[in-house]
């Protein structure tokens, strides 16, 4: 009875360890380097960095253009890290296996040197790599179920709208034949009944539409309903002078912000690099598109260099610029500035570009016309909170319950955009 009681403890003890071992493995597998930072101040300043010089590639968790980052020092040491970082093809060209075999697993793709970052940029960096930005799957699934639940019950689609009114219509049209078989029964009842001659004459009657057509007061409502009408669509014409809403010219280079913006998520401002510094946002050299495109001549792993790249290729070659088809063009007598809208407003580039990640060709999404942006600014809270530049204009604020709106401070004024 002993030993087999003693063997049962022994086989349950090799479980319980093989258990606890796989736990501990599973729980190490994305352990960060105990040197690495993990405060709030360091993981906020390597956002930035990561923001700046690796989200055209690199996702934390995912697969993209290059690999994951998350755990990147629990794969290999610290310093092999940053050297990586900072020389990729110098580490690869010492001959270093790990680093080699990431290079060919991912078409040998050539990561740019990052001589610049500073000790400090690094740590920070990998802050943010091995903690920032970590997302709970549980909280990600339910986040993603409450997002769903909105979207399905949040308005009926178009095609449903047309049905409902045609089957409107038709109710209504047996409406009208039930009201048409309802007088006919009763005509016909009432003139079975002894009535004087001038009931029988009212009931009687019918109506004579050619009297009615040839009334003066009919000529004259039709004449003004037609007048009315084609009044309407001159002023509506008139209006839409200039407005060229829906507008997507064929690019010189099939150009999609769906694959750049959308799937591999770099950054408006990496390539539009006036946004947030000055009155135009900028349409971006062939020198910023071969930042990335010296290196990934195709698309989707594919062999060979793509047409449209090779168009880059050609224009630097040959020094001559691309020549882009204007697709947003405000008239001369308006002046935008983009700087104060996106840098001091914190407004999103969809609000009037509309989801431009979605986009495989550019198209005027907004009308862009005075009225348009005129009712921004009257319904546009400002956001304030953290942002020094309005801590004057909210002090003047304070006294109003209702919140600070771009009209409330000169929005509507006509020198803001006329001058």
């Amino acid at each position: 009875m002993l030993s087999k009681r003693s063997l049962v403890g022994i086989r349950l003890s090799f479980q319980t360890l093989a258990v606890l071992l796989f736990m501990l493995i599973g729980v190490s597998a994305y352990a960060a380097d105990p040197a690495v930072a993990s405060s709030e101040e360091a993981i906020a300043a390597g956002k930035t960095v990561f923001n700046a010089n690796c989200k055209q590639c690199h996702k934390l968790d995912a697969k993209s253009v290059g690999p994951a980052l998350r755990g990147a020092t629990d794969r290999q040491p610290l310093d092999k890290v940053k050297s990586f970082i900072k020389n990729s093809q110098a580490l690869i060209g010492s001959g270093d296996a790990y680093f080699s075999a990431l290079f060919k697993e991912y078409s040998n793709t050539v990561m740019p040197a990052h001589e610049f970052l500073s000790d400090d940029d690094l740590n920070n960096l990998l802050a943010y790599i091995e903690h920032g930005d970590k997302v709970d799957p549980a909280a990600a699934a339910a986040t993603a179920g409450g997002e769903a639940g909105p979207a399905a019950g949040g308005g009926i689609p178009s095609e449903y709208l047309s049905i409902i009114l045609g089957v409107l219509v038709v109710v209504l049209l047996l409406i009208l034949v039930v009201l048409g078989l309802i007088i006919s029964v009763l005509t016909k009842y009432i003139n079975k009944q002894d009535l004087p001659e001038d009931d029988k004459e009212f009931v009687s009657q019918k109506t004579d539409f050619a009297k009615i057509f040839k009334s003066d007061a009919f000529i004259i409502v039709v004449t003004a309903l037609v007048v009315a009408l084609v009044a309407k669509t001159a002023i509506d014409g008139l209006y839409s002078v200039g407005v060229q809403q829906g507008y997507a010219p064929t690019q010189p280079i099939a150009y999609s912000h769906k694959l750049h913006a959308g799937d591999l998520e770099i950054a408006c401002q990496y390539c539009h690099t006036g946004a947030e510094i000055g009155r135009s946002a900028n349409i971006p050299s062939p020198n910023i598109c071969m930042n990335c495109h010296t290196h990934v001549q195709n698309v989707q792993g594919k062999e060979g260099i793509s047409p449209e790249i090779a168009k880059i290729y050609a224009a630097v070659e040959n020094n001559q610029p691309i020549e882009w088809v204007r697709v947003h063009n405000l008239p001369d007598l308006a002046y935008f500035n983009h700087s104060q809208h996106v840098a001091v407003g914190g407004i999103e580039c969809q609000t009037c570009h509309g989801p431009i990640q979605e986009m495989e060709v550019v198209g005027q999404h907004s009308a862009l016309t005075m009225g348009w942006c005129i009712d921004c600014h009257r319904q546009t809270e400002i956001a304030t909170e953290g942002n020094a530049y309005y801590d004057k204009l909210v002090q003047l604020h304070s006294d109003s319950k209702d919140a600070l709106k771009v009209k409330d401070i000169g929005g509507l004024e006509c020198a803001k955009c006329h001058y």
